[in-house]
């Protein structure tokens, strides 16, 4: 049992102490001092080259070492010891016959933090060891501490993102009930820009933003009055230039965010309707100049659309809707991005399939 957080000092004697010399008696008489004091988790090793074995099969909470010894000194163990990187390796006390000062700073070089003369002084072998071990308690407590903090932090971000991913979908929610297109819509449409995204070489942090953040990109027709927006039939060019005003109310939702997340959503709600050519609203970007959220956002919006039935118009065939995706290239949409949707269409009508309307 190894010292933890919450420790009191009897449970001290609970620590596990590893001790090694390649003399039997020495072992023996240290066994015999420790476990007299009531320590009852104590380790012997006398062959140096097991101290690495047995010190990984269990925590070890206090380290006794001798320094001459066969086949590996104390040094190389320690070396070894230092080699695992351990950020709870336990402090190290170096049992030495040899009381040259030389001597003594080699080992506290090499990482011992005490050392105790042979013969062994009962009472300052015991003060030593309880002494080191309040370290290590300490040293535990600490980590312990780090511990919690950094789950604590993990926990409350893992809070934040999910609440802040409900409200997103709840936005795109809000949109879908003004609307004749559906939630599976908003799924595939998303999606398919995340798919195309990570094809386009966006990081997958980039990509997942785009996930979250391109259901909302028809936010803005919150605002659009239901004579305009559900209108069966064609829109007057009075009635098409306040249809288009629902890119500017989604961004202006959307404006004032203080997170990446949001900050995307209001990018492709602004530039959905873009087009390469410059020909698109509501600022009249042209290629590059439009956000690559927008450009991927523009490609899976429509091509969904034209495979989708609506109660105004029947659903296009693959064919049809790839064709006029190739059709529109250099003009509605980035020729480049088309040139990859096209080449990643089984996974897009795969994602189709999982989302289908019923």
């Amino acid at each position: 049992m190894t010292i933890s957080a919450g420790t009191t000092p009897n449970l001290h004697q609970q620590a596990r102490i590893l001790f090694v010399d390649d003399e039997p008696a020495n072992l023996k008489l240290l066994y015999r001092m420790l476990r007299h004091e009531g320590y009852t988790n104590l380790v012997p090793v006398q062959d140096p080259r097991l101290v690495i074995l047995t010190y990984k099969q269990e925590p070890v909470d206090l380290i006794l070492l001798d320094i001459n010894m066969p086949y590996l000194n104390g040094y190389e163990v320690m070396e070894q010891l230092f080699a695992l990187q351990d950020p709870l390796l336990p402090p190290i006390i170096v049992l030495t016959a040899q009381a040259g000062r030389d001597f003594l700073m080699k080992a506290l070089q090499s990482g011992a933090r005490d050392f105790i003369s042979k013969p062994f002084d009962r009472f300052e072998l015991l003060a030593r060891v309880r002494n080191m071990l309040d370290a290590q308690l300490a040293l535990r407590m600490t980590h312990h501490q780090k511990d919690v903090l950094e789950e604590l932090v993990r926990q409350r971000t893992h809070e934040v993102v999910t609440s802040r991913l409900e409200v997103v979908r709840r936005l795109g929610r809000a949109a879908e009930y003004r609307d004749n297109e559906t939630g599976k819509h908003v799924l595939r449409m998303s999606h398919s820009c995340a798919l195309l995204a990570k094809h386009c070489g966006l990081s997958a942090e980039q990509c997942e933003i785009i996930l979250h953040a391109s259901p909302m990109h028809d936010i803005g027709k919150i605002g659009i009055s239901d004579t305009i927006l559900l209108k069966p039939g064609r829109l007057t060019p009075e009635e098409r230039v306040i249809m288009e005003t629902h890119v500017l109310i989604g961004a202006d939702i959307l404006d004032g965010a203080e997170t990446e997340l949001l900050e995307v959503a209001r990018t492709i709600a602004l530039t959905h309707h873009e087009k390469w050519d410059g020909s698109g609203y509501p600022n009249r970007l042209a290629g590059e100049a439009i956000p690559i959220e927008g450009r991927i956002s523009a490609i899976a919006d429509v091509f969904d659309a034209l495979t989708s039935e609506r109660p105004y118009k029947k659903a296009w065939t693959v064919d049809e809707a790839v064709a006029n995706l190739k059709e529109n290239a250099g003009m509605h949409f980035d020729p480049v991005l088309v040139t990859v949707f096209i080449d990643i269409l089984p996974e897009i009508l795969t994602i189709n399939e999982q989302f289908k309307d019923h």
